[in-house]
């Protein structure tokens, strides 16, 4: 039985290795590019099925020589893409620019993303026992419309609010857990007329908040109570996916029974570890890693 199914973005990732990155109007040369599986939703998928969850993905490609490249990550991570639509679009494709402290500049194009239609996760993949993670890089109108069905049948969703997609309060109260890095949790907050705080956003929408702090690790807030919790200090060498590896893991950890503050450490912790290697996908840690992370890290305090 799947217990984590994603409704999300397939992209394929061209990585530049730039010395820094393009100041606007100047051009960087780089002396490197790669080829990565990509897309928020791939990445999210591939990073819960390491974590050890059975994973689904709806989503949509193309049917050009960039799909198979794109859907080899999930193939490889064993997700299932009985639920991928195969459309007259472009699959997905984002540029990305990577410094040499792991900093990145990211373009996306949507293409075959847009057409991914709710309809493609049916009402009985949204029972209780399963976690639906969502992001901001497909169509809004279909994001809102399954996380609402989520909700109603009773579904427990993870929405992703990156990017930024400005979806209806009552939309956003449909979540669960809601996720968002500080520029996020701005745009968030500027939406709902509030205070870009963590407790602020939570209490406004009756749902568990996550503001990601990068190398600083996370921040919860529900139930009018906040927990920091701190990652693990790490050499960043590229941070492309890392929130990306916080998502999938999280899910894991909730489908398998973990409580919030708890999925949540091995999420930041996952995410550590994603930023010490290159790519979105293949930068994703396994459980066993995941697992002698943590062990290290809570040894050390």
């Amino acid at each position: 039985m799947v217990s984590v199914i994603v409704f999300g973005s397939v992209n394929l990732d061209l990585v530049f290795a730039v010395p820094r990155l393009p100041a606007p109007g100047e051009t960087a040369l780089a002396p490197s590019l790669r080829f990565e599986p990509g897309g928020k939703g791939a990445n999210q998928a591939v990073a819960a099925a390491r974590d050890g969850a059975s994973v689904a993905l709806a989503g949509a490609v193309g049917s050009d020589a960039f799909a198979e490249r794109a859907l080899s990550g999930l193939r490889a991570a064993g997700v299932d893409l009985s639920r991928l639509a195969v459309v007259d679009e472009p699959t997905g494709c984002a540029a990305i620019g990577v410094d040499g402290w792991g900093r990145n500049q990211i373009l996306v194009a949507a293409g075959a993303n847009r057409a991914a239609r709710a309809s493609q996760v049916a009402d009985q993949d949204l029972g209780s026992r399963t976690v639906l993670l969502l992001q901001g890089e497909c169509d809004a109108g279909e994001t809102a419309c399954l996380l609402k069905r989520a909700r109603n049948l009773g579904a427990r969703a993870v929405l992703n609010l990156a990017p930024f997609i400005a979806l209806p309060r009552e939309v956003l109260m449909a979540a669960e857990v809601v996720v968002v890095n500080e520029s996020e949790a701005a745009s968030l907050a500027a939406h709902l007329a509030v205070e870009a705080e963590a407790p602020a956003l939570a209490a406004t929408l009756g749902a568990a908040v996550i503001v990601t702090l990068g190398a600083e690790g996370a921040v919860l807030a529900r139930d009018c109570q906040t927990l920091r919790l701190p990652a693990p200090p790490v050499d960043a060498r590229d941070t492309t996916g890392a929130g990306d590896a916080l998502v999938g893991v999280l899910g894991a950890g909730l489908a398998r029974g973990l409580d919030l503050p708890e999925a949540l450490q091995r999420a930041v912790v996952a995410a550590s570890i994603a930023c010490t290697r290159p790519g979105a996908q293949s930068g994703v840690a396994t459980a066993a890693e995941i697992d002698a992370a943590l062990a290290r890290t809570f040894t050390a305090r």
